[in-house]
């Protein structure tokens, strides 16, 4: 609710582990990463933020993940209105028993590559925190047309492409070798606008083109893209060993089972090789995550 007008309709498995864990045994998933809804990761770093906000999201992501049996992961969110606020609840968040966090597109006023936010990296480069990037404010305001269907349909690409930009040519990347980062969405619009972003690139900066291409490829993307003909793309910009699934659960309608039908589908298809399937997907989630300790 946003006040007393519904702001959006959602599903129980939404806050329901019980429901959540019944479809995802109908889609056939054995385990699953949580975050926070974006709109409450937003509200988590702003500077009116309730205190003590963000560790309250995180407790209960952390509740649900342990209530699970093993079978959900979580990430948290940041009070990033204030660094070493921020950094310290990065840590407890570790201790929790949360892999990382959960950040936007953009901070504020801030875009990724920011030097406000290098505490924030160094922080999770030295801790070894996984993060997931999404879209923001639900697209608005980044395109120059406003509600639907450009604000979700062109402006979290258009958002998620910029971040990304930032990670890779703002040089966020390399001063932080240890960073494991994802995108959401495919990495929006990025896996395609990369050949013509790093041809600007090298006409206006000293930087190297093989160090930006060896950058891109440690990015990870997750395979809700709608199109099966777009995980092509995303197996030659980043590599198979980067794809994780991806299902927006709770908020497309059974998107968990279409997102493990679309990966069948395109491997049948020779869209996708034949070595990326569910268990690569898994074992791609799990060096994300920093769990590769547990195989």
């Amino acid at each position: 609710m946003l006040g007393d007008k519904i702001f959006r309709v959602v599903q129980r498995e939404l806050w329901d582990v019980d429901e959540r864990l019944r479809r995802m045994d109908e889609a056939s998933l054995s385990h699953q990463v949580i975050s926070p809804v974006p709109v409450v990761m937003e509200h988590a770093w702003r500077a009116d933020a309730e205190p003590g906000y963000a560790g309250r999201v995180n407790d209960s992501i952390a509740a649900a993940c342990n209530r699970s049996g093993g079978r959900l992961r979580g990430l948290g969110c940041l009070p990033l209105a204030d660094a070493e606020e921020a950094v310290a609840e990065l840590s407890r968040c570790l201790k929790l028993g949360l892999r990382g966090i959960e950040i936007g597109t953009r901070i504020g006023d801030f875009d990724l590559d920011s030097p406000e936010l290098d505490p924030l990296w160094a922080a999770c480069d030295r801790l070894g925190a996984a993060i997931f990037v999404h879209p923001v404010f639900g697209g608005q305001g980044v395109v120059r047309r406003s509600g639907q269907p450009f604000d979700l349909g062109l402006g979290m690409l258009a958002d998620t492409a910029i971040a990304a930009s930032a990670l890779v040519f703002g040089g966020v990347l390399e001063r932080y070798p240890h960073l494991r980062v994802a995108l959401a969405h495919g990495c929006g619009a990025f896996p395609w606008a990369y050949p013509r972003l790093r041809t600007a690139a090298a006409m206006h900066s000293v930087g190297d083109p093989a160090v930006w291409d060896r950058l891109v490829r440690r990015l990870y993307a997750d395979t809700l893209v709608f199109d099966d003909e777009h995980l092509r793309l995303l197996v030659h910009r980043f590599g198979v060993n980067r794809l994780v699934l991806g299902s927006d659960a709770p908020f497309f309608p059974d998107q968990m089972r279409k997102s493990m039908a679309s990966i069948d589908k395109a491997r049948k298809s020779g869209v996708l090789p034949a070595e990326a399937g569910p268990y690569a997907l898994a074992i791609n989630a799990l060096e994300f995550l920093g769990l590769m300790d547990e195989m």
